[in-house]
Parts: C-alpha cells; structure tokens; sequence
C-alpha cells in the first residue's frame, strides 16, 4: 500500500471520528431529553439489571464527566458519569445498561472480555513506550533497523486490542437492548432511541480500530521501504 493511499485513509479517519463523536453528543443529548416511563435514573436501571441477573457483589457509583461510563472490574463497580447516573431518560438507561453488559460478559466468561483483559498488561506496557520506540526506530533506522520492528510490533498489539475490543462492546449493547425490553424499562417507542444511541457509541470503537489499523500499515509500509 502505498504512502499517499494509507495517509488518505488516515484522513478519512479523522474526518469520520469528528462525525462519529458528534453525532453520538447529539443523540445522547436528544434521547436526554426523552424520560424513562417507570421514572427510573441510570443509577437505578444499573441496579436493577445488576439484581435481575443475581449479581450482588458489583457496586454502582457516580464518576464525573459526560459518557465517561466504564465498568471496572478489578474493583468490581459500575461507575456511570454525571449525566447517566442521576438522569431518568432514555438515553441514561441505554448507558448505565450498556455497561452493565460487560458485567453479565465478566459473570459469565465471555471469551473476547477474557481476551482483552489478557491482553491489558502488555497493551498497557505497549502504550506507555511504543512511540518513542517508533520516533528512536525511524531516526535509527538507518543504524538499528530491529528497532523500528520492535515499535511495529508494540504498535500492533495495541491494534490488535482495538479489534478484540469490537465485539466486546457490540455484545454488551446487545445484552443490553435485550434486557431494558424484557424489564419492561423501554417499549417500541423508546427501544429505537436506545439502540440508535449505543450504535454511535460502538461506531466510535470501529473508527478508533480503522484508524489504528491505518497508522500500523503507514509504520509497515515505511519499514519495508527502507
């Protein structure tokens, strides 16, 4: 592949993040503004789906930010931002259910989650340094050719995360879509919204994936030539 083909990629990436995340701030905003039916906050769906598929031993707590949601589960918590946690709407519940998607994958032994969280220690060694193995790889390269290896190589694993990541975060909206119909906390009005609102969310893990995906064939591409 060649230099200007990855580099147009690339910028299609960028172009197509900007939308993505614009468009995932402005459902979420507009289902905001659409209530749940039962008067439930994201706080109490996380609750209830947490009680409903008899997990007892996960916390549900409050982080601030917007859509800064995150299951963690070394401390076993739910932590939903500001603006899932207290709200009673639509879109709340969609999040709060969302995350607690990746609850019920961690319960049951999802295999891409046990594969992730496999892959979190040398991602997280990869992320610290991979960019200054790259930049001391491509001024080296002439020296140490090995070295600009090496930066692929902790680069890819980081790419490879990015797509591990993928059906992970598709499944956990599944499981949550599922759930919020069958609890009665979304009807055929309302299911439409939650499932538009996790779309975008999940789009925005497809395009931080592509974009990975393109910044190692540019990294490959140059070590080749060289």
């Amino acid at each position: 592949m060649s230099y200007g083909m990855i580099w147009l990629i690339t910028g299609l990436v960028m172009i197509l993040s900007y939308i993505v995340q614009a468009r995932l701030n402005s459902r979420f905003d507009e289902y905001s503004q659409v209530p749940t039916s039962n008067g439930m906050t994201g706080a109490d769906v996380a609750r209830k789906m947490l009680a409903d598929n008899g997990i007892t031993d996960v916390q549900v707590t409050c982080v601030p930010g917007k859509l800064t949601d995150h299951y963690n589960p070394q401390t076993k918590t739910v932590n939903l931002s500001e603006s899932v946690y207290g709200q009673r709407s639509v879109a709340a519940a969609a999040v709060a259910a969302h995350e607690c998607g990746h609850v019920l994958q961690h319960a049951k032994g999802y295999a891409p989650l046990k594969l992730r969280s496999a892959l979190v220690p040398v991602v997280s060694f990869a992320s610290k340094w991979v960019q200054w193995v790259l930049l001391a790889g491509v001024l080296l390269i002439e020296i140490t050719p090995s070295l600009l290896w090496f930066g692929i190589a902790l680069f890819a694993m980081t790419t490879l995360f990015s797509f591990v990541t993928l059906p992970v975060e598709f499944n956990a909206s599944s499981r949550a879509v599922a759930w919020l119909e069958s609890a009665g906390i979304t009807n055929y009005e309302t299911k439409p919204m939650t499932v538009d609102a996790l779309k975008w969310a999940a789009l925005t893990y497809v395009v931080a994936a592509i974009g990975s995906l393109a910044t190692l064939l540019y990294y490959l591409s140059m070590a080749n030539r060289r």
